[in-house]
Order: C-alpha cells, then sequence, then structure tokens
C-alpha cells in the first residue's frame, strides 16, 4: 500500500510502529500533490518548509517515545477561507489576491495543537459562492473520479484533494451543501456539523448565521476524529458551545425517510442506488419510518433570501481599502470603493451581493428577509416534529450525478438547484453526514445522515453501518 493511500487510523499506527517516519509522510503527500496537480487543480497553495517541519517536530516526540495524538503528522488540507498563519487566504477571489493570514483561525489552532500536518490550501468556488469549484478565480478544479466532472462546490478542492489521495483528510466549510455535496461527487465522506459545534473564527464570513466548519474524509471513522479534535465552545466564537458527545449505546435505530427527498426529475440511477442502501440498512435490523418535512419545497427560496441578505453584509468590508486587492485606476475615494469591487469579485460573488442588497432595501425588508426567516422557523420545526418519531433522518445529498465541467455555469438557477437537498439542513441549524453508498454509471452516489441538534455521535454510528 502507498504512503497516501492510508486513513488516518493507518497512518497512526504506522507512525507508532516507526514503519515511516511523519517527514516520509508528508514528503509522499507533497510529492504527490507537485506531481498531479496540474491536472485536478484541488490545492491553490503548497506549505511544504512548515509541513516537513511540524513532521519533524513529530517525529521527534515518536523518537523520545512521547505519547502522540491520533492526528500527529497526519497530513491534512485546509479550504483557502480558513486561516492558517503564514499562508495565503484569498477565498478563492482575486480581491484577497495575495492576501496572507496574520493568525490562525481556532481549528487550525487545535488541529496544530494535536500535531497535525498542513500541507496547503485548497480550491474553492469564490468566497464559498457555489455548487462546482467553478467560480473560483484561480481556475476549475476536477473530480478525480472523471476529470471532465465537477468535484462539487464550494470545497470541491478539499474533496477532490481527499479523494485523489493528495491528503490524509481535509477542512471545508458548508453554508448549504459545501461540505456534503463535493463529498458525495468526489464518493467520500463528509461532515456539516450542528451550528455552533465548532468555531467560526478565522473562517471568511459568507452567511454567518448558515456556515459551519467541518471535516472531509476517507471514512466515517477520519471524520470523527477529526471532529472531536476541533469541536467545542470558543470565547471568539459566541455562537461555538460545548456539549456531551457520547456514543449512543442503541443497538438498532429508527431511521425516517423524508418523502420530499424523493422528487419528481431526481435521476433515477441516483434514486435507485439509495434506496437500495436504505433497503440494505433495513436488512440490518434497523426500522425505516416514512416521514414528511412539509416546508422542503420553500427551502431554496428561503435559503438564497438569507444566503445573499448575510453576504451583502459579511463583503462589504472588502472594499478595496483595508486589505486584499485595491484599484489604482480611480480618481477618487468613490471610484476606488465601486473599481476594487468589480474588478475584484467575480461574477457569482456579484450576482449574490447585489441580490442581497435589494432584498435588506427600503419596501423589500419585510416582504422578503422577514418572511424568509419565518419560512426558516417552519423548517426547523418541521426537523424538530420529525425527531420525535425517528433517532435520524436519510436522505440524498444530490438530486443528480457529477455534472459536467461548464455543464451548468449559464444557468445560474439549474446550479443553485444542486443544493436543493442540502439547504435544509443549514436552515435548520442540524447535523448531516455525507457517506458514500455505491456507484451508477460509474460515477460516485452519496446520501446523508441528517441528525437532532449537537447528536453527531449518531450520526456517526449510523454512518459506519451504512459505510459497511
Amino acid at each position: 500500500m502507498e504512503l497516501t493511500d492510508l486513513t488516518i487510523k493507518e497512518a497512526h499506527e504506522g507512525l507508532l510502529g516507526k514503519k515511516y517516519s511523519a517527514a516520509d509522510l508528508a514528503g509522499a503527500y507533497l510529492d504527490k500533490i507537485e506531481k498531479e496537480n496540474k491536472g485536478i487543480f484541488a490545492f491553490l497553495s503548497l506549505a511544504r518548509e512548515a509541513a516537513i517541519k511540524k513532521a519533524r517536530e513529530v517525529d521527534e516526540k515518536i523518537k523520545k517515545g512521547e505519547e502522540i495524538s491520533a492526528l500527529a503528522g497526519i497530513p491534512m488540507a485546509i479550504k483557502d477561507n480558513i486561516m492558517v498563519d503564514g499562508l495565503k487566504c484569498t477565498s478563492a477571489s482575486k480581491i484577497l489576491d495575495n492576501y496572507v493570514a496574520p493568525y490562525d483561525a481556532t481549528v487550525i489552532k487545535k488541529l496544530k495543537g494535536r500535531g497535525a500536518v498542513i500541507l496547503g490550501k485548497t480550491n474553492m468556488d469564490e468566497f464559498a459562492m457555489g455548487s462546482s469549484t467553478e467560480t473560483s478565480a484561480y481556475g476549475v478544479t476536477r473530480n478525480p473520479r472523471d476529470i471532465e466532472r465537477v468535484p462539487g462546490g464550494s470545497s470541491g478542492g478539499s474533496a477532490a484533494a481527499v479523494a485523489a489521495n493528495q491528503c490524509c483528510a481535509a477542512l471545508g466549510s458548508d453554508t448549504g451543501g459545501s461540505i456534503r455535496q463535493p463529498a458525495c461527487f468526489c464518493g467520500i465522506v463528509g461532515l456539516k456539523p450542528t451550528y455552533g459545534a465548532v468555531s467560526r473564527y478565522g473562517c471568511t464570513a459568507y452567511a454567518s448565521s448558515l456556515d459551519q466548519i467541518g471535516p472531509l474524509a476517507k471514512n466515517v471513522d477520519d471524520a470523527q476524529t477529526i471532529f472531536e479534535a476541533i469541536r467545542g465552545a470558543d470565547p471568539l466564537d459566541g455562537t461555538s458551545v460545548d456539549f456531551l458527545h457520547e456514543r449512543p449505546a442503541k443497538p438498532k435505530f429508527r431511521v425516517g425517510i423524508p418523502d420530499e427527498y424523493f422528487i419528481k426529475g431526481m435521476d433515477q440511477q441516483v434514486e435507485k442506488t439509495i434506496r437500495e442502501a436504505i433497503d440494505e440498512y433495513e436488512k440490518q435490523g434497523n426500522e425505516i419510518v416514512p416521514i414528511s418535512l412539509p416546508h422542503t419545497e420553500y427551502a431554496l427560496a428561503c435559503y438564497y433570501i438569507v444566503a445573499t441578505s448575510e453576504a451583502s453584509a459579511n463583503l462589504a468590508k472588502f472594499d478595496g481599502m483595508r486589505f486584499g486587492f485595491s484599484s489604482r485606476e480611480a480618481k477618487d475615494l468613490a471610484g476606488i470603493y465601486s473599481d476594487s469591487r468589480g474588478r475584484g469579485f467575480g461574477p457569482e460573488a456579484r450576482r449574490r451581493i447585489m441580490l442581497g442588497t435589494y432584498v435588506l432595501s427600503a419596501g423589500y425588508y419585510d416582504a422578503y428577509y422577514v418572511r424568509a426567516q419565518k419560512v426558516r422557523t417552519l423548517i426547523k420545526q418541521d426537523f424538530d416534529k420529525a425527531f420525535e418519531k425517528v433517532d435520524a433522518i436519510v436522505a440524498p445529498v444530490s438530486p443528480t450525478l457529477p455534472f459536467k465541467i461548464g455543464e451548468k455555469m449559464d444557468d445560474p438557477l439549474q446550479m443553485y438547484l444542486s443544493d436543493i437537498f442540502t439547504i435544509s439542513i443549514n436552515l435548520a441549524g442540524v447535523p448531516s453526514l455525507a457517506v458514500p453508498c455505491g456507484n451508477a454509471g460509474g460515477l460516485p452516489v452519496g446520501l446523508q445522515v441528517i441528525g437532532k441538534h449537537f447528536d453527531e455521535a449518531t450520526i456517526f454510528e449510523i454512518g459506519k453501518r451504512l459505510q459497511k
């Protein structure tokens, strides 16, 4: 087995057994990235010197017989909207071209504290706005399973890096499906934690009430290992909390299947593969319960009002004055603002900023934003009622297989529909785990296990059983 094929658990055991060094492990991944990145373009930047230095520190601890964590020496990739001190953090946007992070995000501090080795920063849709990693200002990332197809988005670079064995695991962020959908498209595991389970400090904000950082990994155990390392309250993020996280003792689970997630127009191969996986799960002795989430049909419209509204406020700080790109051609202050933002932001970011600004403007705030927040409450109540009957919910991640590069770029509405099964989870703030469940036409299919607030333990357990 190649070093780059290893899971976190396998790599950890090999390091403890001194089958190879952490420096060997990091070097193998870095060499692979440098050899293959041109074809897939998962990485925007590498941190070879810092990665080897960190790996050697882990090797020294092992040599001295010191105890190391499960993540010590594990090579990881980080989405380019998460701050890593001393590395570029562009959010795949020209407006942050050459911006270097001056501090570590809280999740990075936690990973570094456990000895994880950060290989570099991965490509993404600009400011996490997209479902295909085609809106990046620096180029398109390709799906390692089929390089003519997208890897999903917005964490497409992180998902592609894991799927291509260019890192052992990665971090992404999920605002409306941006961890789960690329995990599904690339045939790996991805977790969108409960809102507040993981600190957002140091992650460039898209929509603050929806954003959540989470892991992308080769299997459920690896995703759980990373989640345990990064979760918990942070004084720098007032929305984060501590909570108990114990493995459920239940031998069997009641799992809900929502009618609204198997819709007309869904790819028949995807539906067939997912239903077969659910049947297998039922054969294990678990109970399958039909449920309804009646306000699902309003989720897409609700999401694109709430998310764009928050984006228009969050991205206002990128004005060409304080950091990143600044126009040198403007003749006055107003010109610097307009020219810097007009040239620095890509088309999709500009579209969402304008949508959000319109929704929040006088005369439209009550008609759109306030009503969307009321609908959001109804969506959350749907999940609350469902969880009175079941332990978790199983549903598709995407209505389609990975689509071809360029296929949906000229039709924003079709692109937005790619997230139709994932956005409700962000609006409700509940956790969801994307797990591969088979292939259709040689392409990966994934399902998601949705849990109660702060009940990641249950969805990990169900995910492991589905994975088998």
